[in-house]
């Protein structure tokens, strides 16, 4: 009798809505951007196993999913540029979502979730979904990532590769910045991102990512 050897990383949700997930962002981003988003629910849940949260009791795995999948999307050439990278991307999740008849709760809490996914101090403190999602995606940058094995990491990024995640995603969310007045208010990421790429050309995000456990 032959024993199954466990997968290195948390497998994917396979429903149709899942699926059309993944093929709606490779179709709006940069396979670059594309993994990192699919790099975010697999270290979100391994952060939630790491924490004893449980799949359907203590969170909805298929909306983790769809909420660190989906994240980035306000990056993609698609968005309108008139707002905040982080709103339009929840925005362009949700019509996505509603669109496929995911009830307006759920749609309303992946909202949220990516709306906030870069406001330290606030995405912790409104729900698992919302501090999963923004842990997950600190985890693709390497921030405390310690409990995460050599073994789980390396299997994820031979599945899904960085492709230079960090100046790629930087050079997005400053291109989508630049598309408007009001797309990086002062303070927010993308108002920092731009300042320092004007008077350095590198930018923290990109410098941190570097020297961090998973590269850039």
């Amino acid at each position: 009798m032959t024993t199954a050897i466990p997968h290195p990383y948390p497998v994917l949700p396979t429903t149709s809505t899942a699926v059309r997930a993944i093929e709606y962002v490779h179709a709006c981003e940069s396979e670059s951007v594309a993994n990192h988003s699919v790099r975010s629910y697999l270290f979100a849940a391994l952060f939630a196993e790491h924490e004893g949260l449980r799949p359907q009791v203590d969170f909805d795995p298929e909306l983790l999913f769809l909420a660190c999948v989906l994240h980035d999307l306000g990056t993609s050439p698609g968005a309108p540029g008139k707002q905040r990278f982080e709103v339009e991307g929840a925005d362009l999740a949700a019509e996505f979502l509603s669109g496929h008849g995911v009830a307006a709760a759920h749609v309303d809490s992946v909202w949220e979730a990516i709306a906030l996914h870069t406001s330290a101090g606030i995405a912790e403190r409104r729900g698992v979904l919302t501090h999963l999602t923004r842990r997950g995606i600190g985890l693709d940058f390497g921030r405390d990532a310690e409990f995460v094995t050599d073994a789980q990491g390396q299997a994820i990024h031979a599945r899904y590769p960085r492709l230079r995640m960090a100046p790629t995603l930087t050079d997005e969310i400053v291109r989508h910045a630049e598309r408007g007045a009001g797309n990086a208010p002062r303070y927010t990421l993308a108002g920092e991102l731009v300042r320092e790429r004007r008077e350095t050309g590198l930018t923290d995000m990109e410098r941190q990512a570097a020297a961090a456990r998973w590269g850039e």
